[in-house]
């Protein structure tokens, strides 16, 4: 099995891939100290097996799942994690594994020993990452950090430097002060994970960072235009729908 180690901790990282040693069937192709690094990885590799860390800094390990594009197969997984009732709760309920830190050999043992029958049966491995992907979205989601890419680059972006997002051609773009992007999201998905004091869905296929509004103008049917803070002031209509809503977020409107 062509496997990832993904950890923000060196010394978890070489602990983990020196208990490894001991397995033949994993072979360590790689391995990454934090969540943009593992989704490049990933991307690059293709592996079998995940050893992925929950707790990680930027971008934790449900959200490196998350931000996988959809045209590559999420490999199966064996979570890292330190106690975490919540976490814990999630990997049972799904039936998932994990091991808790410090990783044990016994327990690292079982993990692989799963993990390379499912390699060998397509529809447990199925089922399997089924699995995965339901205990992915019911994860507690805050996006503060927006993994952008363009031109074959990924960049973590902070939520607040995006001043809109928006559907073109199919695809959900993230506009900043200074370039734009593609997002492997959602819009809808966007609206729910990000801070929502923060963003506002101004029409279908638009939604806006509020902080980055520099202008409001009246607009046709009594709904309004936004002037986005870009060096192009960019006029963003807001439709009538939501239009009585844009009235509730910001009083006075």
């Amino acid at each position: 099995m062509r496997s990832l180690v993904i950890d923000d901790e060196a010394d978890a990282r070489a602990r983990l891939i020196r208990l490894l040693g001991a397995h033949p069937e994993v072979v360590v192709i790689g391995e990454a100290q934090d969540g943009l690094e593992a989704i490049e990885k990933i991307e690059e590799f293709r592996p079998d097996l995940l050893f992925l860390d929950i707790e990680m800094p930027g971008l934790n390990g449900f959200e490196v799942l998350r931000s996988i594009p959809s045209a590559i197969e999420i490999p199966l997984v064996i979570f890292t994690t330190g106690y975490d009732q919540h976490a814990l709760a999630a990997f049972q309920a799904h039936a998932l594994a994990y091991l808790l830190k410090p990783i044990e050999a016994e327990r690292l043992s079982v993990a692989i020993e799963r993990s390379n029958k499912l390699c060998f049966l397509s529809a447990e491995r199925e089922k399997e990452r089924e699995s995965i992907l339901r205990a992915t979205g019911e994860a507690p989601r805050t996006l503060r950090k927006i993994v952008c890419r363009k031109n074959g680059r990924a960049l973590l972006v902070p939520s607040e430097q995006i001043l809109w997002f928006e559907v073109q051609n199919g695809i959900v773009r993230a506009i900043t002060g200074k370039d734009s992007f593609w997002v492997n999201y959602q819009l809808a998905e966007l609206e729910a994970a990000l801070p929502q004091e923060e963003f506002f869905r101004a029409r279908r296929e638009v939604l806006v960072n509020i902080s980055q509004i520099k202008e409001i103008k009246p607009y046709f049917k009594s709904s309004f235009l936004l002037v986005m803070s870009d060096a192009a002031s960019t006029e963003i209509a807001v439709s009538e729908r939501q239009a009585r809503p844009l009235r509730q977020r910001l009083p006075g409107l």
